[in-house]
């Protein structure tokens, strides 16, 4: 598909963008169904966040995902936010609807969706959760309507952990505690699923947790940092044996949502097929 003076702009809003994967699973996509768009990143920093948003209405942006750190404070722009995106309190995925941006969020249901793929049953299930920002609160919410018993959130920030544990207080009967102590080994021996939700590991070696701490097989750990594809989070678990969810499952995953938002077409399993073999060529 040639570029031409019909083609329309989707983006990507974050601070950084340069790992993204985005561009290539969309424009695959885009390309594939023959969809005169392009999708391209832009790195804004939080204070020309409103300039942006409102140059999106003015340039006739098609729409956009939203990452790190720009999630939950973008929603004071929008025109409209589903409901979903209000319990959860964040969005990523923005529809330019004839000039009214409608807020989404797909982080949630694309990283359950990841877990679910790989057969694994979430019903009763003590979940601790590293990170406060936007994808931890999708993520949160979502697994509470999936009927997990715990779920506890780690950050340094106590303030931003208690008020996604307010919101689960008030609309789930799961139980939700928050802290800001480092994880310790008693922690790990009491949970069943272990997810980082922060941007630790996205450009460096560092680890969200001391890697001497050991963990029982029995625990899933789950990582949202898909560039590198191994980080020391997902090494730390590998050296053990466990069982892990990559950060690119979840990437996808909530990518092919967002496609549907735009576009009104459904992906195939070919196509996630087909994306995962882009990613791997990606990350050599």
């Amino acid at each position: 598909m040639s570029l031409n003076s019909k083609t329309k702009t989707v983006c990507l809003l974050g601070h950084p963008v340069k790992h993204s994967f985005s561009p290539i699973m969309h424009n695959y996509l885009f390309e594939k169904y023959n969809i005169n768009n392009i999708y391209v990143c832009f790195d804004v920093e939080p204070t020309k966040l409103k300039e942006s948003v409102y140059g999106i209405k003015a340039l006739g942006m098609k729409g956009l995902n939203v990452t790190i750190p720009h999630k939950v404070e973008i929603m004071e722009y929008l025109d409209y936010i589903d409901e979903n995106a209000k319990l959860i309190g964040a969005v990523n995925t923005i529809k330019n609807n004839e000039g009214n941006l409608e807020g989404y969020n797909t982080d949630g249901r694309g990283f359950v969706k990841s877990i679910i793929n790989q057969n694994y049953i979430l019903e009763n299930k003590r979940v601790m959760i590293l990170g406060s920002g936007g994808a931890c609160r999708s993520i949160a919410i979502e697994l509470c309507l999936n009927n997990i018993k715990s779920i506890e959130i780690r950050n340094r920030s106590i303030e931003k952990a208690q008020t996604i544990i307010e919101t689960i207080d008030k609309n789930f009967k799961v139980k939700g505690i928050c802290s800001s102590e480092e994880v310790g080994q008693t922690d790990l021996d009491n949970i069943d699923i272990i997810i980082n939700t922060t941007p630790i590991g996205m450009e460096n070696n560092d680890c969200p947790i001391n890697k001497n701490l050991r963990i029982n097989n029995n625990v899933l750990v789950c990582d949202i940092v898909y560039n590198p594809h191994n980080t020391e989070f997902i090494n730390w678990a590998m050296q053990q044996n466990i069982k892990v969810i990559y950060g690119i499952d979840m990437l996808i995953n909530q990518g092919l949502e967002a496609f549907y938002i735009w576009t009104g077409i459904n992906p195939t399993i070919k196509d996630e097929e087909e994306i995962k073999k882009l990613y791997s060529e990606y990350i050599k």
